[in-house]
C-alpha cells in the first residue's frame, strides 16, 4: 500500500510496496494455522493416493493408466463443477445426477429415434438442464422449499422421468453412429496440438499474472514478486509438460506397425479430448466467480442472505441461477457420460455418481457451509475420487470397499471443514 514517510520538514509519499517471496510464504502458513487451508488437504490425499497405489500396483503410474483416469472422472467431475455454486450458497443438489440422465436421455431420443440435428439435440439437452434447474431454484428461492426436500423429490422424480423417455428401461446406442459425441470420451488430440494448448495456456496463465501485478500497482496495493510469478509460472509449465508428455506416450497394447503398404494396428496417443474441455469449462466458470460481481454476490449470500439482501442484492435471483447452473452442468456431465458408455439407459446419471460428485466438491475444499470454494475445488476433489475409485479397481478390490474408502476421505473432509471453520472464526479470520 502507499505509505507516508515523515521525516524533519518534509513528509515523502512512497509507492506500492511489493512483498517478498518469504513473506508471501509467512503469510501462508499463518492463513493455514489459521484455518484458510485452501486445497492443501486435497493436493495432500492425492499425493498420497497416488504413491499409496503405485507402490500397490506400479501398473498405477503408466501412461495408459494415466490417461484412465482422465476419462474415468470427467462426467463426475462436471458435474461437480456445477454443485459447487449450490453450495457456496450452502444449500444442496441431490438431483444433479439424475438430471443428468434426463438431459442424456433427451439428447438420445431426439437423435436416434427422431433424428434430429446433432448439434439441436446436444443443445436441447443443455436447455432440458437449465429448465430444471430454474423449477428447482423457482420452489427453493421463491417458494421456500428447503433444497433438500424439493432436490430429493427431483431425484426419485426423474428416475421415473428416465424410464418414460426410455420406453421402459430399453438402452440406445448413441456414441458410436456419431464421431462428435464419441470423440469426447475415446479418441484423443493430435500430438502437436497437446503441446500448443499447453504453450497457449502458460502465456495466457503468465500474461494474467503480469496483468494483475500491475492492476495492483496502478491501485496502490501491495504486489507480489517477479520472483513468485516466475515460481507459480514455472510450475504451471513443468506439471504441463509433464502431463502431455505422458500422454503422447503410445499406450496401445498393440501399437501400429507396417507390412508392405498396409498398416496394421490401434494407436492410443495424445491428450484426450475430453481435457481441453474441463479446461475451457473451468475457465469459464473461474471467471464468472472470481471477476464478476455476479460471482462476488454468490460468495455474499452464502457467507450470509440477510447481509446480502441489506447490501441491495436480489438473493432469490442468486439463489435460482446457482441452481440452473448447477443443472445445466450436470447436463454436460450426462453428455459426456454417454460418450463414455457409447450408449444412455435409466441408470445414467444414477448409483454412485451424485455421491461422488457431492463428494469430489466437498473433498476439493468446497465447503458444505456455504460461502467456500472455487471451481477448482471440483478438479482436484474429482482427481481423489478417481484415484481411488481406480487404484482399488487395480488391487481388485471390491465395491464395498471402494465405497467404505470413499465416504471416509468425504467424511475427513468434511471434519476438517468445520473444524477449520472453528478455528478461524476463533483466529479471527472469518
Amino acid at each position: 500500500m502507499t505509505t507516508v514517510e515523515v521525516q524533519p520538514g518534509r513528509a515523502k509519499v512512497s509507492g506500492p510496496r511489493t512483498l517478498s517471496l518469504g513473506e508471501h510464504i509467512g503469510d501462508y502458513f499463518k492463513r493455514v494455522w489459521g484455518g484458510e487451508m485452501g486445497a492443501l488437504p486435497a493436493i495432500a490425499m492425492l499425493l498420497a493416493l497416488c504413491i499409496a497405489f503405485s507402490l500397490a500396483r506400479p501398473v498405477f503410474f503408466t501412461a495408459g493408466n494415466f490417461a484412465n483416469l482422465f476419462v474415468q472422472g470427467a462426467a463426475v467431475t462436471v458435474i461437480a463443477m456445477g454443485l459447487v455454486f449450490v453450495l457456496l450458497l450452502g444449500e444442496i443438489d441431490l438431483s444433479a445426477g439424475y438430471a443428468s440422465g434426463v438431459a442424456a436421455c433427451v439428447m438420445s431420443v431426439l437423435l436416434v429415434r427422431h433424428n434430429v440435428n446433432l448439434y439441436l439435440s446436444i443443445g436441447s439437452a443443455i436447455v432440458t438442464g437449465v429448465v430444471i434447474g430454474f423449477i428447482l431454484g423457482f420452489l427453493v428461492a421463491k417458494v421456500g422449499i428447503p433444497s433438500f426436500v424439493v432436490t430429493l423429490a427431483a431425484f426419485l422424480g426423474f428416475q421415473g422421468l428416465a424410464l418414460l423417455l426410455l420406453g421402459n428401461g430399453q438402452v440406445i446406442s448413441v456414441a458410436d453412429n456419431y464421431p462428435v459425441i464419441y470423440a469426447l470420451e475415446n479418441k484423443n488430440m493430435p500430438l502437436w496440438l497437446g503441446w500448443l494448448m499447453l504453450v497457449v495456456g502458460v502465456v495466457g496463465f503468465a500474461i494474467l499474472q503480469l496483468v494483475r501485478v500491475r492492476n495492483r500497482a496502478r491501485r496502490g496495493l501491495a504486489r507480489d514478486p517477479l520472483s513468485l510469478v516466475v515460481l507459480r509460472v514455472g510450475a504451471l509449465a513443468v506439471l504441463g509438460a509433464v502431463a502431455v508428455y505422458v500422454l503422447n506416450i503410445e499406450r496401445s497394447h498393440n501399437p501400429p506397425y507396417r507390412v508392405g503398404n498396409r498398416t496394421f494396428g490401434v494407436s492410443l496417443r495424445g491428450v484426450p479430448v475430453v481435457v481441453p474441455v474441463i479446461i475451457v469449462l473451468l475457465l469459464i466458470l473461474t471467471f464468472v466467480l472470481a471477476r464478476t460481481a455476479y460471482g462476488r454476490h454468490i460468495y455474499a449470500v452464502g457467507g450470509s442472505k440477510e447481509a446480502a439482501r441489506r447490501a441491495g442484492i436480489n438473493v432469490d435471483r442468486i439463489r435460482m441461477s446457482a441452481f440452473v447452473i448447477c443443472s445445466g452442468m450436470a447436463a454436460i456431465g450426462g453428455i459426456i457420460a454417454v460418450s463414455r458408455a457409447n450408449s444412455v439407459d435409466s441408470n445414467t446419471g444414477g448409483s454412485n455418481v451424485l455421491l461422488y460428485a457431492v463428494g469430489a466438491a466437498v473433498i476439493g475444499g468446497t465447503s458444505l457451509f456455504g460461502g467456500k470454494g472455487r471451481v477448482l475445488d471440483a478438479i482436484l476433489g474429482g482427481a481423489v475420487i478417481a484415484v481411488i475409485d481406480n487404484g482399488m479397481g487395480l488391487m481388485n478390490t471390491s465395491a464395498g470397499t471402494k465405497f467404505v474408502v470413499t465416504g471416509i476421505f468425504l467424511l475427513a473432509a468434511a471434519g476438517l471443514d468445520a473444524l477449520m471453520r472453528k478455528r478461524a472464526a476463533a483466529t479471527g479470520l472469518r
